[in-house]
């Protein structure tokens, strides 16, 4: 098949039962369509099943009527939540950070080669220090100061910059602002946190540190998307570093560092390839 056909990727949540990739793989198949890539995986303890699926088009674009429309006939049958992707658009996101600079820098780059086939809308921060930085790769730069009284204030900014911008998900590149439970649900799904510890452990502030104290032998970082309950949301992706007791907190906070910008790094490009479904309070990652 050639690979110059429009491709797409189509995701499928729905109750599990026999027959499922069969009927997918013959609709496609009826219709001319080439399937180049399939995974799926049913959950035996919530009784969920998913599958992510990529062809490339046979006649027609398969957004069109008669292509969805036909398969919402397998869907109800199997009581499908289902999606279909253009592969080639590139989505809009929106970067938020603080004042550390290295999981901006890192996503600024890949983006930059093409590793993350997305388009920088803008960075939001709630401080100027990296103002210069944005700048420089000629990427708008919004900064929304916050305070205890302006919160509510600076998220409504923060909501009509996503909504203007048709922005379609947001990074937080080490953003150390909570969101409140209104944005939270506002963005359920499309937000990604990079947390700068191995989830549970050692959450707040210092973690490098309580870690040092703790003496870990090993530490780590932990990508998830944003919800209610603080660092609570379902996984994407975690790492982990061995460490010994020769390491200073410094030396553990350099390690984190790299870590938690090539943690959030391929969060965000499975999120941006579909490859992320959620499965309850945890996510199905299709490698």
């Amino acid at each position: 098949m050639s690979l110059e056909k429009p491709t797409y990727v189509l995701t499928i949540t729905c109750p599990d039962a026999m027959g499922i990739v069969a009927a997918v793989a013959g609709f496609l198949a009826d219709r001319g369509c080439f399937i180049t890539e399939s995974s799926h995986f049913g959950d035996v303890t919530t009784g969920r099943f998913f599958m992510r699926t990529v062809f490339q088009a046979g006649a027609g674009d398969p957004l069109d009527g008669p292509f969805t429309d036909d398969f919402a006939a397998i869907a109800g049958r199997f009581s499908m939540e289902w999606r279909l992707h253009d592969a080639q658009r590139r989505q809009r996101v929106l970067i938020m950070v603080s004042k550390l600079d290295h999981c901006l820098n890192d996503l600024l780059y890949r983006h930059r080669v093409g590793a993350l086939k997305m388009d920088v809308a803008g960075v939001v921060s709630n401080h100027p220090d990296l103002a210069g930085l944005v700048a420089w790769r000629d990427i708008p730069f919004h900064h929304l100061p916050v305070t205890r009284d302006s919160k509510a204030a600076q998220e409504e900014k923060l909501i009509d910059l996503v909504e203007a911008e048709n922005v379609e998900f947001v990074i937080l590149a080490r953003y150390m602002q909570i969101f409140s439970p209104a944005l939270c649900r506002r963005l359920a799904g499309r937000a990604i946190n990079i947390h700068h510890s191995f989830l549970p452990s050692f959450k707040g502030a210092r973690p490098y540190h309580q870690a040092h104290v703790r003496g870990v032998k090993i530490i780590g970082a932990t990508a998830h998307y944003v919800t209610e309950d603080l660092d609570e949301g379902p996984i994407i992706d975690q790492a982990v570093e061995r460490v010994d007791h020769t390491h200073t907190p410094e030396e553990l906070v350099a390690v984190g560092r790299d870590l938690e910008s090539l943690v959030l790094a391929r969060a965000v490009r499975a999120h941006l390839e579909h490859r992320v479904l959620l499965n309850g309070v945890k996510t199905v990652v299709f490698r």
